[in-house]
């Protein structure tokens, strides 16, 4: 048997998309904060909130909307970091949520998921680019994604407290 998405739920994860997306546009008139490209990365909190309230597709509908929307209304390039990276990022924030959580918390997943996101970031342009020497940014931009991890995952576990949960989800 098919399940219907409730109105209620498809309403939320358009709310979470166009928060996101706004997050994201208002992030990037912004200067990087101390790296080059570094950006604290606080649209991502939305997905991770979808994630939660919702389960791993709506997540990845909430990134995959946000990261179109996001190109279309600024750079249409960074579509292929930001996409790649955020589909990458919340794969690996999925497998730790479902297989490691509560063993790992809520904190340490998005932190693993900032890391992951800058590394993936870092690769693409790095095969773009054929730069060699920007390897030697990772370790800098791994620290970014510790900082931004931990101010998205915050963020989250206080949102998680103000919201009701659906009895299916667990934190």
């Amino acid at each position: 048997m098919k399940k219907k998405t409730s109105t209620k739920k498809l309403a939320s994860l358009a709310l979470f998309t166009a928060m996101s997306l706004i997050m994201f546009l208002i992030e990037s008139q912004f200067p990087p904060l101390f790296l080059p490209g570094a950006k604290m990365g606080l649209s991502n909190l939305f997905s991770l909130l979808a994630l939660v309230l919702y389960g791993p597709l709506e997540a990845f509908a909430v990134i995959v909307a946000r990261t179109l929307l996001g190109a279309l209304f600024s750079n249409p390039f960074a579509l292929l970091y930001s996409f790649t990276a955020g589909v990458l990022a919340l794969t690996l924030t999925v497998l730790l949520y479902e297989f490691v959580f509560p063993k790992l918390s809520l904190l340490s997943i998005s932190v693993a998921g900032g890391v992951f996101h800058n590394l993936v970031q870092l690769t693409v342009y790095l095969v773009i680019s054929e730069t060699k020497e920007l390897v030697l940014y990772a370790p800098y931009l791994a620290l970014a994604g510790v900082l931004s991890g931990t101010i998205v995952g915050t963020t989250l576990l206080f949102l998680i407290k103000k919201i009701p949960l659906s009895p299916d989800r667990r934190i």
